[in-house]
């Protein structure tokens, strides 16, 4: 079985409409037993990514001016704000009204100027480094998360945190989106990643929360490897 036809496993079927999530909170047994499985996942991986985590950061730090982490305040569980850190992949100091920008396109399903389609990422962005850039089509610049899942913030499996003023943008809907704790990696990146537009990123993520289980979480997670690598070979 191809990769693409594992990640099409997970689709769920789609609710036409949506209804209202009900969050995790009333499964506490399973909440449990998920945060003791990030707990020990989160601090295996940590120690086995070590010699990685150093030679990104060399990497980083080689590859432009200024400091190895960016740090940034994202959106958690219940609306409540939290300081994330991601290897650096972008110029220092650069403007982020660019993004702000290009997320109101997204939201509203409208390609940006430069963009040929509503894609989560920006394919022109001149702010990301060349090293930036294949540390984001390999998602290395995302192996500072797991210190935030072995503290709690995240989790390994979740919806994406997002940024504040991306939530101030939110109907109703997507604020459901912040039920779960947020995730290292999720429905939405092995199945789409950053080519699905804004409303099926909502909606892969509901499904998530609806259907939430060690079982799913286990196959997401195994999935997630290949997926990048396959985005990787295909761009």
């Amino acid at each position: 079985m191809s990769i693409a036809q594992r990640a099409q496993s997970l689709r769920p079927a789609r609710l036409t409409p949506l209804r209202t999530v009900a969050g995790p909170g009333s499964r506490p047994l399973y909440l449990a037993v998920k945060r003791g499985f990030d707990l020990v996942v989160g601090c295996v991986l940590l120690l086995l990514m070590a010699p990685l985590f150093a030679l990104v950061a060399l990497l980083v730090k080689l590859s432009s001016p200024g400091p190895t982490f960016f740090r940034q305040e994202r959106v958690g569980k219940d609306g409540r704000p939290f300081t994330m850190t991601k290897f650096r992949s972008m110029y220092h100091g650069v403007d982020a009204t660019a993004h702000h920008q290009y997320f109101q396109q997204y939201l509203r399903g409208v390609p940006a100027p430069n963009e040929k389609s509503t894609v989560f990422k920006m394919h022109s962005d001149s702010r990301i480094t060349p090293v930036g850039r294949h540390l984001r089509r390999l998602g290395l610049d995302e192996l500072p998360q797991l210190l935030h899942v072995i503290k709690g913030e995240m989790s390994l499996v979740g919806p994406r945190p997002p940024l504040a003023y991306e939530v101030e943008l939110y109907e109703e809907r997507h604020k459901q989106r912040l039920l779960a704790k947020p995730g290292v990696t999720g429905l939405w990146q092995v199945r789409g990643r950053d080519v699905v537009n804004f409303e099926s990123m909502v909606d892969m993520d509901l499904e998530y929360i609806r259907n939430m289980s060690l079982w799913l979480d286990l196959r997401i997670l195994l999935l997630t490897g290949p997926s990048l690598l396959w985005a990787f070979m295909t761009k």
